[in-house]
C-alpha cells in the first residue's frame, strides 16, 4: 500500500525490562474519579464516570524535557494510573475486565486549566484543554501480572521534589476494572488503547523550569521537565 503523504510514526510507550514497546491506538481519560479531587474542583462525586480523549501522539517518554505549552498561563499536573488494553471488546463483564488489560503504568495528564475553565463555562468540548501536544507523559508499562491487583497502592506526584499530590488507588470511585467495563459499553475497546483512570486531590500549576515526578507503588516512575524558556 502507498500513501499520498508519509504516514505518521507509530506512537508507543516503553515496557519495563524490554526493548519491545507498546503501540498506542487511542487514549481515553476518566474524569473525576477521586472524591477529594472532585470536591476540590467543585463537582459532585455521585456522578457516573465520563471520558475525554487525548491523541496517541500526546505521549511523552519519561525523562524528556518539553516546552511549556502555548496558549495557556495556567498549566496543571494530574497523576494517573494508566491501563494498557491488550485484548479488545465491547460490553465487557466486570468480572472479565482485567483479563483485557495487558499492563499498567503511571501517567501525567497535563491540563491547560484556563482553557478548560472557558470551555466549561461555555459548554464546549475540552479538547484544546486536554488533548494538546505532549500532554501525556508516560512511565514504562509493566505487564499486569507483575503489577499487582491495582486496587490499592500509593499514588503521588512531586514538583521540584515537593509533594503536590498523594492518595491511594483504593480511593478511586471507579476501580480499574470498573473503568474498563464501563468504557466498553460506550466504545469497542481495541488492543493499543490506553485508559488514564483519574487523579487524586492536589492538582496545581507548574511553571517553566519545573520538574514533575510521579509514581504508583509497584510501577516505574515517570519524570518530565518543563523547559526554562
Amino acid at each position: 500500500m502507498s500513501y499520498v503523504i508519509p504516514p505518521a510514526r507509530q506512537a508507543s510507550v516503553a515496557v519495563k525490562g524490554s526493548s519491545d514497546r507498546f503501540p498506542v491506538r487511542r487514549i481515553f481519560c476518566v474524569g473525576r474519579n477521586y472524591a477529594e479531587h472532585i470536591r476540590e474542583m467543585g463537582n459532585d462525586e455521585r456522578d457516573p464516570p465520563f471520558y475525554f480523549t487525548k491523541p496517541a501522539d500526546a505521549v511523552v517518554e519519561s525523562g524528556a524535557e518539553i516546552a511549556y505549552p502555548r496558549a495557556t498561563a495556567d498549566l496543571h499536573h494530574e497523576v494517573e494510573l494508566v491501563l494498557a488494553i491488550g485484548t479488545g471488546g465491547s460490553d465487557i463483564a466486570l468480572a472479565d475486565a482485567m483479563d483485557h488489560v495487558w499492563g499498567a503504568g503511571v501517567g501525567i495528564d497535563l491540563t491547560r486549566r484556563d482553557l478548560q475553565a472557558v470551555a466549561k463555562k461555555a459548554g464546549r468540548p475540552w479538547d484544546m484543554a486536554k488533548g494538546f501536544d505532549r500532554s501525556a507523559p508516560m512511565g514504562a508499562l509493566v505487564p499486569v501480572a507483575q503489577a499487582g491487583g491495582l486496587t490499592s497502592g500509593q499514588i503521588w506526584l512531586t514538583v521540584n521534589g515537593e509533594t503536590r499530590q498523594t492518595g491511594d488507588l483504593a480511593e478511586m470511585i471507579w476501580s480499574a476494572a470498573d473503568c474498563v467495563a464501563h468504557l466498553s459499553t460506550l466504545v469497542e475497546l481495541a488492543p493499543g488503547d490506553l485508559i488514564m483512570t483519574g487523579t487524586p486531590a492536589g492538582v496545581s500549576a507548574v511553571e517553566r523550569g519545573d520538574v514533575m515526578e510521579a509514581g504508583i507503588d509497584g510501577l516505574p516512575n515517570v519524570s518530565v521537565k518543563l523547559a526554562a524558556s
